[in-house]
């Protein structure tokens, strides 16, 4: 573990000189990606401050057990050594788990889309609720919340919206939520009083950055439209809203949100570059083998991840088999106790399958 911790200070240290180098700073993409290393590599470091600090108090307190005759002393190195044992275990897991490499995109800013799935007008309702549940998740993490685009239900609700969320970690937080919710109640449209099963669509996209994804212009089609819904006296009388198509995938972005037709095409190409970048993405998690196979990734957007049991008032997670009795507080924005306890099993495992090494 020391051994470790001092490779780390020596990348910290020579990170910390890189960063103030002219040719760096003039590279924006190494810029920000040793910007990125830097910050995760002071948490280790900090932490292995700590934890060098109980060694050496340790080391300090069995000297004076050896040599000490005081009483009073024995008895304060005593203490010393009980509480630095009672500190060292919990601060050597923390470590452990903080030297696991990151994910890279963990610290990616996301665009969300929720689809209606089946179940009809009730499906669109259901994906009403999940946006408003997102929302307020993260509004109480003090994340930055901007609607993109919406197609709404004809009852309620939407049949698409699409959202981008800014903040620390946001994608290392919301990954987890990607793949198909379930709700179980009695819709408002039935009369008989019949419990029905509905579903969304839930995906999360780590948000691209120019430097991740080019996109060629002369490869995308701009279409302008009047925006519908909404959203003033601007509505159906200028061509505000923006939809880009491009061409050699056949993916399709759009935004109305705006007024402007500038600021329009902005989001609408935050979202295609994010699209795109997910289907990269999408390849790279296809290919290895050990995120395949990991019950909590979210490469798989068509399985079945959450079931929202109204009659029982239970929320279930199938990947990790957690029933949590909360529902109402669950989709009043209450999420992340599921997503606790989603990070708790995928660190177990990233531990596991380090070896136990550190």
């Amino acid at each position: 573990m020391v051994e470790k911790l001092q490779i780390v200070q020596q990348r910290y240290d020579e990170v910390a000189d890189l960063i103030i180098q002219p040719d760096i700073i003039a590279d924006q993409k190494r810029y920000i990606q040793l910007n990125r290393e830097y910050k995760d590599l002071s948490v280790i470091v900090e932490k292995g401050k700590v934890y060098t600090l109980l060694l050496s108090n340790a080391k300090e307190a069995e000297q004076l057990l050896k040599e000490e005759k005081d009483e009073e002393m024995i008895a304060m190195a005593k203490m010393e050594l009980e509480s630095v044992q009672s500190q060292l275990p919990q601060l050597e897991e923390e470590i452990k788990l903080l030297l696991i490499p990151k994910d890279p995109e963990d610290a990616k800013n996301v665009v969300v889309e929720i689809r209606a799935g089946t179940g009809g007008d009730e499906a669109s309702i259901f994906a009403g609720d999940l946006y408003r549940m997102y929302t307020k998740y993260c509004q109480a993490k003090h994340w930055q919340v901007s609607f993109v685009d919406a197609s709404e239900g004809t009852a309620g609700g939407f049949k698409e919206v699409i959202f981008e969320v800014s903040g620390e970690d946001v994608y290392g937080t919301l990954k987890y939520e990607s793949g198909v919710h379930r709700v179980q109640r009695v819709p408002q449209t039935e009369t008989q009083g019949r419990v029905h099963t509905s579903a969304a669509t839930v995906m999360v996209l780590p948000e691209a950055e120019e430097f991740d994804i080019d996109i060629d212009m002369n490869e995308v089609r701009v279409d302008y439209f009047c925006s519908s819904g909404p959203g003033g006296q601007s509505v159906n009388t200028t061509y505000s809203a923006v939809r880009l198509t491009h061409e050699p995938t056949g993916i399709v972005a759009q935004c109305q949100d705006q007024k402007s037709q500038h600021k329009n095409k902005d989001k609408a190409l935050k979202v295609l570059r994010s699209r795109l970048y997910e289907m990269e993405l999408s390849k790279k998690l296809a290919s290895d083998a050990e995120k395949r196979m990991s019950l909590v990734s979210s490469g798989d957007r068509s399985a079945k991840i959450r079931t929202y049991n109204y009659p029982q008032g239970r929320v279930t997670d199938h990947r990790i088999g957690l029933t949590l009795y909360d529902l109402p507080n669950i989709v009043n924005g209450d999420v992340q106790r599921l997503i606790d306890e989603l990070q708790l099993h995928q660190n177990t495992s990233k531990l596991k399958a380090a070896g136990e090494v550190l």
